[in-house]
């Protein structure tokens, strides 16, 4: 135990604090988590999450190497996007780098407007060779925090209108696809479920190609800069912002992979019910066809849903709730700081407050992970659909071309 509060000191002082001796137990025990136990989880779970990440596109590389696509369809949802839409994703890539410098300006101008322009005496300050009384100082911290807000919103806003823009394109270009292999014979024996893939099962696919690049580089940036941001007014507050994260990181993708199932047998339920009623559409008598088959059918499909919902919520509900503990490190840890007078009363304002945008990036890079798996897992049974030859017989064929 000696050795460990040894390690604890010595860390503290690099970080340019010095605990003192007669800190109380209960200091010393969320010291210990944030410096010690937390980083070290984090480092822990990042280089399992790095493993497991290699070897399954490793598996994955080599099942797709030694299996010839029927399809003809790029051999990931990736490498479709970036077929497609390269030079709108780079354009995305590159707004979403340079909102981050005005990002990081909101951030920093209300730790100057509490502790340069209100907090402390009257005081005169010199700005581009003018002087400006404290209140003079005042409105122009204002005014520039109000003019980089504004431009953050309106950076955001084209990024996100840009992105619609890309996922629509791509999203048509793929219906189009499928319908084309689809009319020339690709697709299974049930031809009318073609239906439900072109309308619905696309449809994530489109949103997640406006998403695939810009999405991880903004919201990545937009943590780490927050992050940045947190450390560079205190270590402390930095290490305590990513204290839970490794539990997070633990615990969604675990979560995920129950998702992933429950998703794909939706899928194929879907398919199935497709079929069902496409089979029954062109019997003479509709009144005669197998009705419970379809009600079966319905109830599976409830029953999936409602799973996948659970599954669901509770991961966002899980993610919530540890989201919502870090304020009790910023609290706890810096108000001993304040007290202590080891950190200004500004910067703790100011870290709680990126706080509230800290935790929105790093559900957003969830959400990512979860819409990423969905969509691989749709467009893999897109690849399946349509690697399967069914000529269609005369009449579907009459059909279809009018």
């Amino acid at each position: 135990m000696q050795a460990l509060t040894d390690v604890l000191n010595w860390i503290s002082t690099q970080l340019g604090h010095e605990i003192p001796r007669d800190t109380s137990s209960a200091f010393y025990a969320l010291f210990h988590i944030i410096l010690l136990w937390a980083p070290l989880a984090l480092f822990l779970v990042l280089l399992l999450r790095g493993v497991t990440s290699v070897q399954k596109f490793a598996r994955r590389f080599l099942k797709k190497a030694n299996t010839l696509s029927q399809s003809g369809l790029p051999s990931s949802v990736f490498q479709l996007i970036f077929r497609h839409t390269r030079r709108d994703q780079l354009y995305l890539v590159m707004l979403g780098l340079i909102s981050l410098p005005v990002l990081y300006t909101t951030l920093e101008l209300p730790k100057r407007i509490i502790n340069r322009a209100i907090d402390g005496p009257e005081h005169t300050t010199m700005i581009f060779g003018i002087k400006l009384t404290q209140t003079e100082h005042l409105f122009f911290l204002c005014g520039l925090y109000l003019f980089a807000i504004i431009i953050s919103g309106l950076m955001k806003f084209s990024l996100n209108v840009y992105k619609g823009k890309v996922g629509e394109r791509l999203l048509r270009r793929l219906r189009l696809e499928i319908y084309y292999r689809w009319r020339s014979g690709s697709g299974t024996k049930q031809r009318s479920e073609v239906i439900p893939i072109v309308t619905q099962e696309v449809e994530p696919i489109g949103g997640f190609a406006a998403e695939a690049f810009a999405l991880p580089v903004f919201q990545g940036g937009t943590f780490l800069t927050i992050l940045t941001f947190m450390f560079l007014q205190d270590p402390y507050l930095g290490a305590a912002a990513i204290t839970l994260l490794p539990f997070q990181l633990a615990l969604i993708p675990r979560l995920q992979r129950k998702v992933n199932v429950l998703a794909r047998s939706r899928m194929i339920e879907v398919r199935n019910l497709s079929g069902q009623l496409g089979h029954q559409s062109g019997s003479p008598d509709l009144t005669t066809g197998p009705s419970k088959a379809v009600g079966s059918s319905l109830k599976e499909m409830e029953r999936i849903r409602l799973s996948i919902h659970r599954a669901k919520f509770f991961a966002k509900s899980l993610n919530n709730f540890l989201s919502s503990l870090t304020p009790f490190f910023f609290y706890a840890i810096g108000g001993y700081l304040v007290i202590n007078g080891k950190l200004t009363l500004g910067a703790l304002v100011a870290v709680i407050a990126a706080y509230k945008d800290f935790s929105a990036p790093l559900s957003e890079l969830f959400r990512y992970y979860q819409t990423r798996e969905d969509v691989r897992i749709r467009y893999e049974g897109i690849d399946e659909f349509l690697g399967i030859s069914s000529p269609p017989n005369a009449t579907q064929v009459k059909a279809t071309s009018g």
